[in-house]
């Protein structure tokens, strides 16, 4: 069951749609299907509309500044920044495009915001080397981040689990934390917190969407376009997950 919510975006993504139709249409002799699939993939690739969905996976947010920040009894910075790979001298940590959230929590600690910053264990069953949060720890040291400053969940999975590992961290009940990760993510990161019985300032940071005019390109089909719109489905999918859930 704790793979439902993982599995459920693949199977309803625009990509596996697109292939379901193309096979019935060939089995059944369907050209209705196969229309359909085509339409379905020209919409999903069309930059002017992949553009609108993450703008509005990000609308109840903006990007802040690090001094308008409350205090809080704790930073914490979600896991899903980055991967292991193999480099020439054995496992190595590459950050990805949600790096943000990481420099953002050493930031935030660094103006004094919270007097510890949390990372999570983030370790997937299929991830090799160690967890994410220890990866992180080696950053915030580098960054000039004092080590008993900085601690580490227990492996966890999902923002369900990360929720549930930082409120047994915390040293008190109604602990307020400073909240980071993407914003995208944000309103179902937030839900799954509170639900845990913390307190949540979100900190935003990872903006996707892009405030510009649009342009003929915006309406020529791109693989990117199709992956974001992909990516819109598997964030709408979590976030209904946890609002029946929670």
């Amino acid at each position: 069951m704790i793979y439902l919510h993982k599995v459920i975006p693949l199977i309803t993504s625009p990509l596996f749609v697109v292939i379901i139709l193309v096979l019935w249409g060939i089995y059944f002799s369907s050209k209705r299907a196969c229309f359909l699939a085509i339409s379905i993939l020209v919409v999903c690739s069309l930059p002017v509309f992949s553009n609108k969905l993450i703008s509005n996976l990000e609308k109840d947010f903006t990007l802040a500044p690090i001094s308008s920040a409350k205090q809080a009894d704790a930073i914490v910075v979600l896991s899903g920044i980055g991967q292991t790979i193999q480099g020439t001298n054995g496992l190595i940590y590459e950050l990805g495009e949600a790096a943000d959230r990481i420099f953002a929590g050493i930031d935030l600690i660094k103006e004094k915001k919270a007097p510890v910053l949390i990372l999570t264990g983030g370790k997937l069953p299929w991830s090799i080397g160690r967890t994410e949060g220890n990866y992180l720890r080696e950053i915030c040291l580098k960054h000039g981040i004092s080590s008993e400053t900085v601690r580490i969940t227990k492996n966890v999975q999902n923002t369900d689990q990360e929720a549930k590992a930082v409120a047994e961290l915390l040293s008190k009940e109604n602990s307020h934390i400073i909240l980071v990760t993407s914003a995208f993510h944000m309103p179902r990161a937030k839900k799954v917190f509170e639900a845990s019985g913390v307190s949540v300032a979100p900190f935003p940071v990872d903006f996707r969407s892009v405030n510009k005019k649009n342009t003929i390109i915006d309406f020529i089909p791109s693989a990117k376009a199709f992956h974001d719109n992909s990516f819109f489905v598997r964030e709408f999918i979590g976030r209904l997950y946890y609002t029946i859930k929670y």
